[in-house]
């Protein structure tokens, strides 16, 4: 392997964040970098995130479980911020097993991660099915249907919440869920009501034994993970944070409503790691060198023409977790530099640079105009992002394949022109370019 940047090795606790809607290419970094720390820390979102990592002929798709996975040695934490679906939990066990990664002693679960339950992903349906019903099928939020927003709700709301240290108490974890499922009976009678859909009431003991079940393999690997990563942090051991989702996804900083229901941003790390907000030093935010979102929302720089299609599927821009064809379109620069700013990113990472190899010209959103008037900043309004039309500064394509490329130098100089643009109107480095989706293609700078 290639010698790493001072960057890099000189922090004991660097994140890997997105800067866009998503499907960034983070889990690619996150398997690049983790040969080289200690512990591999994934602290927000639930199994709607999926991170897709690729090693030669052998292509993986996670949910849970950090990418670290993949590596001997380094510890993997899925840490409180997370919500889990034990069943998806389960199952990627299972598939790494059948690709021969052996997991143990590699891989702890808070207790404090609250867990994603059947009448979770049941309301996220019955809640959307409802706003349909009340105001039009155009105020679908468009979620995945995972029951990650509903779980999150839980952990706000404590009454009905479970979380995974109540796995390793059987008689907790019943009373818990006898409280819960009433609770969400009750709501989803009436949410099925105003959908007009049939509702079937929850068995809390049905789901308790479910649960026993699933979780066998899982509940060993339970502990408080905060104390551990102290630990660790003491001991010197260097830690890299693992982001789900995206910036523009923030529950607080993204375009709300259409975003996700955790922080996304290197802000959650302190909280959903149960870490010093300060640990993580660098933090690393992950680009697409064009645009991609997936479900409802506003998106200015979306083509729906030959260009869309031809990102699409040179990029292979179909979501890991829905398999849903992703919308595309050229990078816009306003939404980057908000998440630049609220993400907390001290360099940028460009990935699928190699997608626009063969375009002639080149286009940067660089201002919106919204109701005639000229905006530079990322509005709050989804309704005003709506009515944005992109302003564009054109450049020169590149039309050699760069998947060839391991140095800054080898790129060809249209392409270092186009990242040196990017670079410029963010305001922060851009110290990695991804060339190809394989670990090796990828050029640290």
């Amino acid at each position: 392997m290639d010698r790493l940047p001072d960057w890099f090795t000189s922090a004991q606790g660097l994140a890997v964040i997105g800067m866009q809607w998503g499907d960034e290419g983070k889990g690619k970094l996150v398997d690049r970098l983790a040969a080289d720390v200690d512990v591999v820390v994934r602290f927000n979102g639930g199994a709607n995130a999926g991170h897709s990592v690729q090693e030669g002929d052998r292509r993986l798709a996670l949910h849970l479980v950090p990418c670290g996975i993949l590596h001997d040695g380094v510890l993997n934490v899925v840490a409180n911020g997370v919500v889990a679906d034990l069943s998806v939990l389960a199952s990627e066990l299972d598939a790494l097993a059948a690709a021969g990664v052996d997991v143990a002693g590699r891989l702890v679960i808070s207790d404090r991660a609250h867990l994603v339950l059947p009448y979770h992903q049941r309301a996220d349906a019955l809640y959307e099915a409802a706003a349909a019903a009340v105001s039009g099928e155009a105020r679908r939020i468009g979620t995945t249907g995972r029951g990650i927003g509903p779980a999150y709700a839980d952990k706000a709301l404590r009454s009905t919440a479970v979380r995974a240290g109540d796995l390793l108490d059987p008689a907790r974890l019943r009373a818990r869920l006898r409280q819960a499922t009433a609770i969400h009976n009750a709501v989803g009678a009436a949410l099925a009501s105003l959908a007009d859909e049939p509702f079937e009431p929850y068995d809390a003991d049905a789901i308790a034994d479910e649960l026993e079940a699933t979780s066998a393999a899982i509940r060993p690997l339970i502990t408080d993970t905060g104390v551990l990563l102290a630990e660790r942090l003491r001991a010197g051991a260097r830690i890299l944070f693992e982001g789900a989702h995206a910036t523009l996804l923030d529950v607080d900083h993204g375009t709300y409503p259409y975003v996700t229901s955790s922080t996304c941003t290197a802000g959650g790390i302190g909280p959903g790691a149960g870490v010093a907000p300060s640990t993580a030093t660098e933090v690393v935010g992950v680009v697409k060198a064009y645009q991609t979102r997936v479900g409802a929302g506003p998106m200015p720089t979306e083509d729906r023409g030959a260009l869309g299609e031809r990102l699409r599927e040179r990029g292979h821009e179909y979501g890991t977790t829905t398999g849903r064809p992703r919308r595309c379109g050229w990078l816009d620069l306003v939404a980057l530099r908000h998440a630049v700013r609220v993400g907390g990113a001290t360099r940028l990472a460009i990935t699928l640079l190699d997608v626009l190899s063969g375009l002639e010209r080149l286009s940067l959103c660089t201002s919106y105009r919204i109701d005639g008037q000229l905006v530079h900043d990322l509005p709050s309004d989804a309704d005003a992002l709506a009515r944005a039309v992109p302003e564009y500064r054109d450049m020169d394509g590149f039309a050699e394949p760069i998947d060839r490329c391991r140095t800054w130098d080898a790129l060809p100089p249209a392409a270092r022109a186009y990242v040196a643009a990017i670079e410029e109107d963010a305001g922060v480095p851009v110290s990695v370019v991804s060339v190809g989706p394989d670990r090796g293609e990828t050029i640290l700078r």
